[in-house]
């Protein structure tokens, strides 16, 4: 069966984003370090933006995921930068019920979030990439098998949460972990 893994980048203090909600990509506080471009280059390479990858002639489809899910404001961050589809190498799925479709490569799927992962993990393929946001990170919480942090040595106080709503508990337990020589420290928890 597929796993639903969120892998996204974060702070020492929990945040995906800060408050401005814009691309944290490259901020000062989610700096694109070279060796966590190299480390992301040999490990998911297909979680770099179809640009990236052409910028970088990355052609390696990579091996863990073929299918990235985000919610609308996540989505909406592409969009205000004149992108589309910034994973035409995956099939890719928002989670809207506002939001029209602007590029007929990307599904907007109104529906349940937790239903559509349900029968998304019992479909053939790789895993299912979550990348944000808090928001749908949060509704999705229940389903989410595997976390894989990008968790930079950075404090900005206040933000959006990596899991961005009411309280939820779970527990994860440490399958391994990272730390680059820049500091950011690639960590992976397996649902306890």
């Amino acid at each position: 069966m597929r796993k639903l893994i969120y892998y996204a980048a974060v702070t020492l203090d929990g945040y995906v984003a800060s408050m401005e909600r814009g691309d944290p990509s490259g901020s000062e506080f989610f700096p694109l370090y070279p060796d966590l471009v190299e480390h992301i280059k040999e490990n998911y390479p297909e979680t770099l933006p179809t640009p990236t990858r052409k910028a970088l002639g990355v052609e390696d489809p990579g091996k863990t995921f073929d299918t990235v899910l985000e919610g609308r404001a996540s989505y909406e961050i592409g969009l205000a930068q004149g992108v589309t589809n910034a994973y035409e190498h995956l099939r890719h799925i928002v989670f809207s019920k506002s939001q029209e479709s602007v590029d007929d490569s990307v599904e907007i799927r109104g529906e349940d979030p937790i239903e559509v992962v349900r029968e998304l993990k019992q479909e053939q393929g790789r895993d299912l990439w979550l990348v944000g946001g808090g928001n749908i990170a949060h509704t999705l919480f229940p389903e989410i098998d595997r976390i894989i942090m990008k968790r930079t040595p950075s404090i900005i106080g206040d933000g959006i949460s990596m899991f961005n709503g009411d309280f939820q508990f779970g527990m994860f337990k440490p399958v391994h972990g990272t730390v680059l020589e820049s500091g950011v420290e690639v960590a992976v928890y397996d649902r306890a």
